[in-house]
């Protein structure tokens, strides 16, 4: 591959600068890329070409003009449909907001725009982010880039696939239950989950809870670090971002390039599953091989995990509270157009007593407390992204992992979720290909605050693990994608199944 399209956004961006790629040529190319491979796929959902090809101008005269650029001037950026985008159909993936066109950008997109990104379009998402498994009732099925038949994982799943296959160099996403991270270890690509507060979101229904955050995704690190560095801020619109006596705690620039780290001074500890998670044995497997290939290059790597005892149940209490914040009152009065996942989030909330609630946030603090024990020994976590290889998406959701039964819909994600539960930064790293020819993605997990540490370690990994084919980012077959048939004609491509 050697089109635009295929740069990395730091390449890219470095070319614009120095005035050997227009933004005009990037923009077309993205362009070319999506209309030959998206219908195989389904990742770009609701388009903004002229205006992103009006923006491409304007940022090239200001190129030649001499002006000041910024850090993202000129390149493309598809955004969640999740996030809102003025003047650009944002639907949540819900048949209620199918013809939803908000006035105004989400803090995140304005805040790309202004490091001069060009929005392309949205990327699809599960209704109301609600699964791992990315399709709705308003845009269908996203299908995975290495085999469309099976699942792309979510919610950011369309960012995912649009970036795997070249459609874009940088996409925004979410993470609530591992919504950046297993989107990106299914399909190849890098996705961070920063420490709650470092990019802020002023539409979290529960302001202080600290479960779902926004993040960059990309295909590399160093690309992510770029975008990330354009997102971070204080801002008092999202109480976690909070400004200590008038002074800046979070500058944008902090993260433009990923820091340096000695591999051979690190404590590492190496989990299947943290002792809850219900793994596969293939995923075990292909975890303790390609751990295998570099757990010598750390001064010390050992099996080990922190206590996760009460995980499942914890999360599962505080996601259905949240759940009645967001959505109580859509599937009291228009039950019919809600989906079978957030459905079941809502009666969850309803079962529960104020008690419930209490206790599970009292052992929220109870598992913090350990995990930040934990790193008194370790400086770094390494575990599998998933706990399956990904799967067809015409199934909603795993119902059992090896044969066993899962607790809930999302169950299968608890590698990511005791992540989120605790307040820590995860990278999902992609590390080759698993025994079934998908990608695999490792966890790099790091102490609360680690931000700057986890990105630094996964870069280091990245370059690490690219002088080996089995190790190495996998591509996508885009001239087989280009040819396969559009994933609209495939049985239950529309709706939950």
């Amino acid at each position: 591959m050697n089109e635009p399209c295929d740069l990395d956004a730091v390449e890219a961006r470095r070319l614009i600068g120095c005035k050997r790629l227009s933004a005009t040529e990037l923009v077309e190319s993205c362009i070319g890329r999506i209309t030959s491979v998206d219908p195989a796929v389904n990742a770009m959902v609701a388009r903004d070409f002229d205006r992103a090809h009006a923006a491409a101008v304007a940022c090239d005269a200001a190129t030649m003009r001499g002006d000041a650029l910024g850090p993202l001037h000129g390149l493309p950026l598809g955004v969640k449909d999740l996030e809102d985008v003025a003047g650009l159909r944002t639907t949540y993936g819900s048949t209620l907001f199918r013809d939803h066109v908000p006035t105004r950008d989400e803090l995140i997109v304005q805040a790309s725009r202004h490091a001069g990104a060009i929005v392309l379009g949205k990327t699809n998402t599960p209704e109301w982010g609600a699964g791992a498994n990315t399709r709705n009732a308003v845009y269908g099925a996203t299908g995975n880039p290495f085999d469309p038949r099976r699942s792309a994982a979510g919610s950011s799943g369309g960012s995912a696939v649009a970036l795997a296959t070249g459609m874009l160099p940088l996409a925004t996403g979410s993470d609530m239950g591992g919504s950046l991270r297993n989107p990106a270890a299914f399909c190849g690509i890098v996705g961070f989950r920063p420490t709650p507060g470092l990019v802020p979101s002023e539409k979290r229904a529960l302001g202080w809870n600290p479960l779902s955050v926004l993040g960059p995704m990309a295909r590399t690190v160093p690309d992510l670090c770029l975008m990330l560095s354009c997102m971070a801020s204080d801002d008092a619109r999202d109480p976690l971002a909070y400004t200590v006596a008038g002074g800046a705690v979070r500058r944008s620039g902090d993260f433009t390039m990923p820091g340096t780290v000695d591999l051979a001074g690190l404590r590492v500890a190496l989990t299947p599953d943290f002792g809850v998670a219900p793994t596969e044995r293939h995923v075990a497997e292909v975890f303790a091989e390609k751990t295998a290939l570099f757990r010598h290059v750390f001064a010390r790597c050992e099996e080990a995990s922190p206590d996760c005892t009460g995980t499942d149940e914890t999360f599962e209490t505080l996601r259905a509270a949240a759940a009645l914040a967001s959505h109580h009152d859509r599937v009291r009065d228009t039950p019919d157009a809600v989906g079978p996942n957030v459905h079941a989030d809502v009666a969850a909330g309803l079962k529960l007593s104020a008690l419930d609630v209490a206790r599970a946030s009292q052992h929220q603090t109870v598992l913090y407390r350990r995990w930040l024990r934990f790193f008194d020994d370790y400086d770094i976590i390494l575990s599998p992204a998933v706990t399956i290889s990904p799967r067809p998406w015409s199934e909603l959701f795993p119902a059992s992992v090896d044969g066993a039964p899962t607790r809930t819909y999302f169950h299968w994600l608890s590698l990511a979720y005791a992540v989120s539960l605790v307040g820590h930064p995860a990278a999902s790293l992609p590390v080759g290909l698993d025994r079934a020819g998908m990608p695999f993605g490792l966890q790099i997990i790091g102490r609360r605050g680690g931000d700057a540490q986890v990105l630094a370690v996964a870069a280091a990994l990245e370059r690490l693990l690219a002088e080996d084919p089995r190790t190495a980012r996998p591509i996508p077959d885009i001239a087989a994608l280009a040819g396969a048939p559009p994933l609209r004609d495939a049985p239950g491509f529309l709706g939950f199944g």
